[in-house]
């Protein structure tokens, strides 16, 4: 399987861009609390400490973001401080909602607190590079094979240069309650169920676990993200959402607020409102299915076996394919680690990324339940050998038998302001407040008046 994960690019596979998921850790010798709420060393601070020999230590900040929701970051950094005992991490934890901005906001004016930042999104990527906030990587990277990445680094390059190493790569898949299945009688998803398919899918489910349970459940679950519905015009590998034509949405949001206007999944405006978290939204037994990253993965086998979330029987299928998308295609994410430019810190900065972004750093991960960047053999089988992840073929498929990563937001100048003409078009939307044919109309225009190459 290894040979022909690697076949991908080979295949045209696009690596994918943002990273939704949390990125966190801590330093062997504290809490996840206590590395949350330490405030950052000076530069003088940072190499106070000493080894057991009476050498000097140095301490590098990770920024990050949900390190309670996290469970990979602890092993990570035991393991590489380990290996160098006269470096120390530490996490600091900036929160997930306004992430990159206080990012951006931190490492403004020259600071060098942070050493290593996670770079969460494309936008955010080619905002700290506009303001020279990183460093570029292609010096320190010259010995390594950068062909591991399957090609995500050569999608993150600006003018020859990139300035972050995949560290995390996800792509969306499909998780379904095979009980609320069960109680419809309706036979479980599997590799190339089409996005028509789908809806009539979790229609059925809805309906039928509905009446068999006595209480309302949901076929379908979309979580409020833009993502959640216009990756599906990727799919076919024809379009991207730097575009000076969204129509190629319109099917796609008239079929889901159809879906959302006749109870078939959660209303938008409520989801907003409430501030439910998708994994809380799949916790409560009452979701038949949501499309969501594999970082979902950990997240819901551990809530399970915790109890903190309702026991019930789950599955993986592939993610719905539109029409023109081959089977297996999907759409994902990649999360880099960058150093600061500012850092005083810079070689050990990238002792650590090399370590973490590389095959060591890949099979940490991995034992976690979580995708690293790095998608082997090896490191499948320790996914799905993580305690909760469900035994049957057909999941383990729903990881394997990925044909295509199709990237969100290609690395290009401007791309923020596009970020927010589509978030704003999404929330007009779903809102009931305009029509999608009209809103994108719209939004076609102005990202055109962008001028973007």
């Amino acid at each position: 399987m290894e040979k022909r994960l690697k076949k991908l690019t080979a295949l045209g596979m696009i690596v994918v861009m943002t990273a939704i998921a949390g990125l966190t850790g801590c330093s062997k010798t504290e809490t996840p609390e206590t590395s949350a709420t330490t405030e950052a060393k000076t530069e003088e601070a940072k190499t106070e400490e000493q080894t057991d020999d009476g050498a000097e230590q140095e301490i590098l900040t990770w920024s990050v973001w949900d390190l309670d929701a996290s469970v990979y970051y602890v092993p990570l950094v035991e393991a590489f401080e380990a290996a160098n005992p006269n470096i120390k991490v530490e996490l600091l934890d900036l929160g997930s909602t306004e992430y990159m901005t206080v990012l951006g906001t931190q490492l403004s004016g020259g600071d060098s607190t942070i050493d290593i930042a996670t770079i969460k999104d494309i936008p955010g990527y080619m905002s700290l590079v506009d303001k020279g906030q990183l460093d570029a990587l292609g010096e320190y990277t010259k010995d390594l094979d950068l062909s591991m990445y399957n090609g995500a680094v050569e999608q993150m390059e600006i003018n020859g240069e990139f300035y972050g190493l995949p560290f995390r790569s996800d792509y969306y898949i499909m998780y379904y309650n095979k009980d609320l299945f069960d109680a419809a009688g309706v036979a479980y998803p599997g590799a190339g169920i089409t996005f028509e398919e789908y809806d009539s899918m979790i229609r059925e489910v809805s309906e039928k676990a509905t009446e068999a349970r006595g209480e309302q459940v949901y076929g379908g679950h979309y979580h409020t993200w833009r993502s959640q519905v216009q990756l599906y015009g990727l799919l076919d590998g024809e379009n991207t959402l730097v575009s000076d034509d969204y129509s190629f949405l319109n099917e796609i949001y008239d079929t889901i607020l159809a879906q959302q206007n006749d109870g078939i999944v959660h209303d938008y405006a409520t989801l907003k409102t409430a501030s439910l978290h998708y994994s809380a939204a799949f916790y409560q037994n009452n979701v038949a299915s949501t499309i969501m990253g594999t970082w979902f993965i950990p997240t819901l086998a551990k809530a399970i076996a915790s109890g903190e979330s309702e026991n019930f029987n789950w599955g993986l299928a592939p993610m719905p394919i539109t029409s023109g998308a081959q089977v297996g295609a999907t759409a994902g994410t990649v999360t880099t680690l960058a150093i600061n430019a500012n850092s005083n810190l810079k070689e050990s900065a990238y002792k650590f990324i090399e370590f973490v972004c590389g095959p060591e750093g890949a099979k940490i991960v991995a034992g976690t339940g979580t995708m690293p960047a790095i998608p082997t053999e090896e490191v499948i089988a320790l996914i799905t050998a993580v305690d909760g992840f469900p035994t049957d073929a057909g999941t383990t498929s729903a990881l394997t038998d990925i044909t295509a990563i199709f990237l969100e937001l290609p690395v290009k100048e401007r791309v923020s302001e596009v970020e927010t003409i589509l978030n704003d078009a999404h929330d007009n939307i779903m809102t009931g407040n305009a029509v999608p044919a009209e809103e994108f109309k719209m939004a076609s225009e102005e990202v055109k008046a962008l001028g973007i190459q």
